[in-house]
């Protein structure tokens, strides 16, 4: 009988307990797998070390992630993170993009006009202090208000004291903590290194997220202080061997965005809806780029950059999407949740408190897919002088307002970003700004009609292609003068403008604010009191044995180097330059199957032994491209820029290792190669490796 009982309680215990699988999650410095790494892969780092690492991972832009690897603020990411940049610093007659780009020299070292990357330097929990603002009784959308307003004030404080430092509270677990995050921004950002496109995204679309692949999607970036090279110590040391087959490897970045704690309902409404109007808002960019690109090989140069990244978005969307049809996939979802409840309704204390969570969820999204489309379709950022516009008119509406009454975005404590950003000089082409904000009026002429609000505000009695005509090609806002003489000139300047892209901004802008404001008290409000609940639920039955949800902040993910079965093939673990070449060959350099020149120069120069790219098990998704790859050394042995197709589903749940899903990565000793035999890098290998 005594054996009987205790039985039962192990069994109740591993009922409590959610099977943790592999090599899965993408954790907080605070709550690093330091238990996971002790039992599987006998690796303890100290907290040194795990400091170091934290160190030595900027942030780049709204884009990716990166690694310092030299004292001077040498960073690497990938290409295909810099690109927008290098975009940017190209021209008709100088396409870096096409023709790649060495800097010898740190004199010769190309500005970015708009580039800004953060490190994580501290962290502090504020859990407490923000959920205890809310008051007894408090309705969804007030307790929502009081716990923005106590962020507000504790970034406030924080900025008063951090000596330059942005300084933001983030949430976790959907509202179960809150942490202050303390970045130190760089903005003064050169390029020194990137590869040809072509070999960069060498196969296009048709070997993205797949494997083998072939790419050296790398380039490098230099931080500047006070016009000189940052001073970083800490560093990642790059390993000129580069990571072998079986071996432990530790991913440091800044994953976008997964939702694998949101409640089934909400994943529901992602498959039926919001992934709906989110393809459909990509393809109707995607095919206005196209038909513009088509008018030439400079328009095709204009749009190149952001063709790739919508053909890249709609494919992992597509993934996606396929992995919540799956019935195995989604039963496995909902066996997760009705464990999770069952846990709460067991405890009294629990259900009282936590148990009605998932029904105010669901209560709320039923009444979300008419309000979310019109919200989808309801705005003019889609091209960057509607964005400027929307900006400045929100922007000279919000300061005006005591700062924790201001939407987020316009808080103090970011406005130092804002303007960075707003005030770009980075060149805007107004063809191909028209082309796309003309197809985006006609697609929301379909999706909502001629009498929508918004419609009729943006069209004012003209048609699509007139309306952006006129804002476009009238429009002084390609001038950073204009735009920096309305914001200091006030929500006054704003008001008696003449420009026919601020007028637009100006007559769409109620009816946005009216959605939004929907949107924050139906939803936002719930699920911040409903997370919350949720997210204390979790805590009381399983502890923090389970990450929070990427967000684009800093995280570890970990695996090892390792090949995996696809139908009746074994796929190995690494490709090799000689790949490369004959991949090449045995396609006739048909595109995207062609190799730029140099390449086939310099062919007889190349170790074709050399390791060129690489899979392995940790758990990544978008936001980690750029993320360095260490060993328990602490050297970077590679750098993230992919996953294979199997992996695409990874938003809502992880993927198992046993299923082939699989991050990809460039070699470090490919980069080294490549640097050494092709580019005639010298100095930059140099700073690398000291050799």
């Amino acid at each position: 009988m005594k054996k009987f009982s205790a039985l039962l309680i192990i069994l109740s215990f591993l009922i409590c307990v959610p099977v943790h699988r592999a090599d899965e999650g993408m954790w907080t410095f605070d709550n690093p797998p330091l238990k996971q790494w002790k039992e599987k892969y006998n690796f303890t780092p100290s907290a040194e070390w795990l400091e170091h690492l934290r160190l030595s991972s900027p942030r780049i832009g709204n884009i990716g992630s990166g690694a310092f690897v030299s004292g001077d603020g040498l960073i690497v990411t990938n290409h295909h993170v810099a690109l927008n940049s290098i975009q940017k610093l190209s021209t008709k007659e100088r396409d870096l993009v096409h023709d790649g780009f060495y800097a010898a020299t740190k004199a010769e070292e190309l500005k970015c006009q708009d580039l800004e990357i953060n490190v994580l330097v501290s962290y502090e929990e504020v859990t407490k202090r923000v959920q205890s603002a809310v008051k007894s009784g408090a309705s969804d959308k007030e307790a929502n208000e009081q716990r923005k307003a106590a962020a507000a004030q504790i970034e406030k404080e924080s900025t008063q004291q951090a000596n330059g430092l942005k300084c933001e509270v983030i949430s976790f677990y959907n509202g179960g903590e809150y942490w202050l995050y303390r970045f130190k921004r760089y903005n003064d950002i050169r390029l020194v290194c990137a590869p040809e496109e072509q070999i960069a995204f060498f196969g296009g679309d048709y070997d993205n997220f797949t494997f083998p692949r072939h790419d050296l999607d790398f380039a490098f970036l230099r931080a500047y202080e006070n016009g000189q090279p940052a001073k970083t110590p800490h560093f990642l040391k790059w390993s000129e061997k580069g990571p072998s087959e079986g071996e432990f490897v530790i991913v440091s970045g800044y994953p976008g965005s997964t939702a694998r704690l949101l409640t089934l309902d909400q994943i529901k409404y992602q498959r039926d809806a919001g992934n709906v109007y989110q393809k459909q808002i990509w393809e109707t960019r995607l095919r206005a780029l196209e038909e513009y690109a088509k008018r030439g090989a400079e328009p095709a140069r204009q749009a190149g950059d952001a063709i790739r990244s919508l053909n890249n978005s709609l494919k992992r969307l597509a993934g996606q999407q396929e992995g919540l049809a799956n019935p195995r996939l989604m039963a496995k979802k909902e066996e997760e949740e009705k464990a999770l409840r069952s846990e709460v309704a067991k405890r009294a204390d629990l259900q009282k408190a936590y148990g009605t969570a998932w029904l105010e969820v669901s209560a709320a999204y039923r009444a979300l897919p008419v309000p979310a489309r019109r919200r989808a379709f309801s705005v003019i950022d889609v091209v960057r002088l509607g964005d400027i516009a929307s900006k400045i008119v929100r922007y000279t509406t919000e300061v005006q307002k005591p700062n924790d009454k201001r939407y987020d975005e316009y808080r103090d404590n970011r406005l130092e970003s804002f303007k960075f950003s707003l005030f770009s000089t980075a060149p805007i082409y107004k063809d191909l700004e028209e082309a796309v904000l003309t197809a985006w009026l006609e697609e929301g002429v379909k999706t909502l009609t001629a009498n929508d609000p918004f419609i009729k505000a943006a069209l004012n009695g003209q048609t699509p292609a007139e309306a952006a005509r006129k804002a476009v090609q009238g429009t002084k806002l390609d001038d950073v003068a204009v735009r920096k003489a309305l914001i200091e000139g006030g929500a006054d300047a704003v008001a008696k403008s003449d420009d026919p892209m601020i007028i637009l901004a100006r007559n769409v802008e109620p009816i946005i604010r009216e959605l939004r404001a929907w949107y924050e008290e139906n939803i936002l409000s719930v699920e911040s009191s409903a997370g919350e609940k949720i997210a204390k639920a979790r805590f009381a039955v399983y502890g923090k044995t389970i990450p929070p949800d990427a967000n684009f902040n800093l995280r570890l993910a970990y695996g090892s180097v390792i090949g995996y079965e696809e139908d009746t093939t074994l796929v190995p673990y690494k490709t090799t330059f000689f790949g490369l070449y004959d991949r090449a060959l045995s396609f006739n350099e048909k595109a995207p199957y062609n190799l730029p020149e140099r390449y086939k120069a310099r062919k007889d120069k190349v170790n074709l032994a050399t390791p060129l790219n690489f899979v392995y098990s940790a758990d990544t998704i978008g936001g980690n491209s750029g993320s360095p790859v260490i060993n328990r050394n602490g050297e970077l042995v590679g750098l993230n820029f992919d996953s294979n197709i199997q992996k695409l589903s990874n938003r809502y749940w992880y993927i198992e290792e046993s299923e082939g899903s699989r991050a990809v990565g460039v070699h470090s000793a490919g980069i080294l190669e490549a640097l050494q035999k092709i580019y005639d890098a010298s100095a930059l290998v140099k700073e690398l490796t000291g050799n």
